[in-house]
């Protein structure tokens, strides 16, 4: 069998796709792998990111390694696809020949057919590259908001929610694997169902997901903050599978700045969705995602956003500088007016304050017992997860193993004995 190494770069989106191109060359006879640093596979494909400057560069850099293998006879076939190829296709033909082919995020069958396979539109299978409890679930594709900063539309198009029945399906089938828990995706997960149905779909979607067997945990990513559905709400709050977790990036709080940035909300609905949440779900976690140094961003805005972060005591949050990104609304109409030092230095700053915050909120979980999910051994500790910790992005709970064997996958209950900044400390109770 003719093994291909499939590398997959960027976000989850991008893992899920990655997955089911893997499932249908693998249905064609081809041995799969994922991210793998050995030379025994003769084809790579790299599934790239294209959204922001370091993302670009280190596909680039994931390209260019590959490019040095094929010169030096290690690979025989190499193919790019993904959001890099879907924005600059013609310029990395012309910049990277080496490479066989380019196909872009839309067309997940041109690399299926490049290797001789036959692509089936809208299969349910997929080659798991996530350890086999967990897998992600991508409810749609695209987005409708355009806010000012993102290049997303522009790549993978206007929204396109998956039909209802096809995700039970492959949720069904993914719990069959053994999968026990599944992160909802999308570009946002909030407006499902708008395109398929004529209304926001998430809330009945998730009391669908909750009746599949095998399915203990649900987990919701990339939530969009305006006009947030009540119901979805309500149904997180009722319902036991569903983790008290939300993926919410607010990126600012300053009414200047989501004005500019087209959020399409104001601070003071963002501070009553907040209140809304945690009235209906006291102990949920929330992560968000925030951009500092946006254009005419001002040492007031700056300053309510610190406030936001310090008061809003966010149990997850992660901060990015802004980088301007051809073909959005801030490229073509305003000036990248902000220096890269002091949007470093803001970036930086917040992290400061979520330091201290984040030590402050793992230290009010000592004593506490929680139900975790075991995901991996590492040296003497045992790595688990609540159900307020995604993973790859959040925090772990650590557990000495001191001769005990427990099973990847499987639940335990735990005593939460000491914390850090970022990371937790357990014993099995």
């Amino acid at each position: 069998m003719e093994k291909i190494n499939v590398i997959t770069l960027g976000c989850a989106k991008n893992r899920v796709d990655s997955e089911h191109i893997a499932a249908q060359l693998a249905a064609a006879g081809y041995k799969i792998v994922f991210d793998s640093d050995k030379t025994d596979a003769r084809i790579v494909v790299i599934n790239t990111c294209g959204f922001i400057g370091d993302a670009k560069q280190e596909s680039i850099d994931t390209i260019l390694d590959a490019v040095a293998a094929k010169n030096a006879g290690l690979i025989d076939k190499l193919f790019v696809i993904g959001c890099l190829s879907e924005r600059y296709a013609d310029e990395l033909r012309t910049e990277i020949p080496e490479v066989d082919d380019y196909f872009g995020a839309k067309d997940l069958a041109g690399v299926v057919k490049a290797l001789g396979a036959q692509y089936s539109c809208g299969s349910i299978d997929r080659e798991l590259s996530t350890p086999k409890h967990y897998a992600y679930l991508k409810i749609s594709e695209g987005c409708n908001w355009r806010c000012g900063y993102c290049a997303i539309p522009g790549i993978r198009g206007k929204h396109i929610s998956v039909p209802m029945e096809q995700l039970i399906a492959e949720a069904e089938a993914l719990a069959a694997k053994g999968v026990k828990e599944i992160m909802v995706i999308a570009q946002d997960t909030t407006y499902y169902g708008m395109d398929l149905y004529g209304k926001r779909c998430l809330a009945q979607l998730l009391d669908r997901l909750c009746e599949v067997k095998g399915i203990e945990w649900i987990r919701l990513h990339y939530a969009y903050p305006t006009d947030f559905p009540q119901d979805v709400i309500d149904t997180m709050a009722r319902q036991p599978k569903i983790c008290k977790y939300l993926d919410i990036p607010f990126q600012h709080i300053s009414d200047n700045q989501l004005s500019l940035m087209h959020r399409r909300h104001t601070k003071a609905e963002a501070l009553e969705l907040i209140a809304r949440l945690r009235a209906a779900m006291p102990d949920m976690a929330i992560r968000t995602t925030l951009l500092v140094g946006y254009p005419n961003e001002g040492a007031e805005d700056f300053a309510q956003l610190c406030d936001f972060v310090r008061k809003q005591r966010f149990d997850r949050l992660g901060v990015f500088p802004y980088s301007e990104e051809e073909g959005t609304f801030s490229a073509e109409k305003l000036s990248d007016n902000v220096p890269e030092r002091v949007k470093n230095y803001r970036a930086e700053e917040i992290m400061k304050i979520q330091s201290d915050i984040s030590l402050e909120n793992n230290r009010r979980r000592i004593g506490r017992i929680e139900r975790v999910i075991i995901d991996s051994r590492q040296g003497d500790y045992y790595v688990a997860r609540s159900q307020y910790d995604s993973p790859e992005v959040d925090e772990e709970i650590l557990i000495a193993a001191e001769g005990k064997r427990l099973q990847r996958g499987r639940f335990y209950r735990v005593e939460i004995i000491d914390a850090d900044n970022y990371d937790l400390f357990g014993r099995i109770v």
